[in-house]
């Protein structure tokens, strides 16, 4: 199996070894260009060509940019490779035809598989999409690797799939985008510095080195002020995929909220102020911790009380009292 890196926004289940696709297969990884940090790919078919893949999976978890799967099908056929890709973070932009063309995965891959939540905004769950020569060997997951049916699920997939088909989704999927390219612009304006320098999908990849923070204590200092992210690699990632340099954002949840560019600009300035305030705390040497850090408490603080006077605008069910 030969697929993207994890440094380079890949997945552990695209043939790693602490996932079990990574002792099925044996697995070869493609990256980015080191300079721009977008897919190569002249050098994706080049590692095919030499490594010979069964499998050439595509797709990504932290790649904020499209991806060309008809050059990756190309890429495919040229070596023999069924090409599969796993569409999870991105299926609602599909769905809500934001990708289209060459950047559309389903009319390109042999095989695509998906995660029902996250951008398709469905219940947790999953699915599988193929050509019909593939058909038998997808059906024959279930019992293989799977079972175990959860009709209360398959009723919230059908909800959401049905959701999905309706002209107001693909409203919310432009959004969704729209919101990413909102936030990258602010979030650079104020001097954040972006893996690949900007965003086309929903997906903000910030770099905290600038800041002399790692990722792990940038994710912590901002869950301190009301503002979830996850740390993350970055590509050639120096502190490795613990400690990580990067935190990766996501706009489809807000936006299912009804938050908009100026709510995104705003956050993306709640982001840098708190980490432009935030520092690596001592080590018992002196030297700078990569776990723990400094930040002021008071500014966590009204943080916390402007992110909450942001989300209380745009509550989760309108007119319905939860407190």
């Amino acid at each position: 199996m030969l697929g993207m890196s994890l440094d380079a926004g890949g997945h552990l289940t695209h043939g790693f070894r602490p996932n079990i696709s990574g002792k099925m297969f044996a697995q070869s990884s493609y990256g980015t260009d080191p300079a721009t940090g977008l897919l190569d790919y002249d050098a994706v078919a080049a590692r095919a060509r030499e490594f010979r893949p069964l499998v050439l999976m595509a797709g990504y978890s932290a790649y904020p940019r499209k991806v060309d799967f008809a050059r990756m099908r190309e890429i495919a056929d040229e070596v023999g490779a069924t090409l599969i890709v796993d569409m999870s973070h991105f299926a609602g932009l599909v769905a809500g035809k934001v990708f289209t063309g060459d950047f559309d995965p389903v009319p390109h891959a042999h095989v695509v598989t998906s995660t029902s939540h996250k951008s398709l905004r469905g219940p947790r769950g999953g699915f599988v999409l193929s050509q019909p020569e593939y058909a038998d060997a997808v059906d024959r997951g279930c019992p293989m690797v799977l079972g175990g049916p959860l009709p209360h699920v398959m009723a919230a997939k059908a909800v959401a799939f049905a959701e999905a088909r309706r002209p107001q989704f693909a409203g919310y999927a432009q959004a969704v985008v729209d919101n990413a390219v909102s936030l990258a612009e602010g979030l650079s304006r104020r001097g954040a510095a972006l893996v690949t320098g900007g965003t086309e999908n929903h997906i903000v990849l910030l770099d905290v080195s600038g800041f002399g923070l790692t990722g792990r204590q940038a994710e912590s200092a901002l869950l301190d002020a009301g503002i979830v992210t996850n740390r993350n690699s970055v590509p050639a990632d120096p502190n490795g995929a613990w400690y990580t340099s990067g935190v990766r954002l996501g706009t489809p949840a807000l936006t299912t909220r009804g938050f908009g560019a100026a709510e995104f600009d705003r956050t993306a300035e709640l982001i840098v102020e708190v980490l432009s305030n935030t520092s690596p705390a001592a080590t018992r040497d002196g030297s700078p911790s990569r776990a723990r850090y400094v930040v002021d408490a008071g500014l966590a603080d009204k943080t916390r009380a402007a992110a909450a006077e942001l989300v209380a605008a745009h509550p989760l069910y309108p007119g319905l009292e939860l407190s």
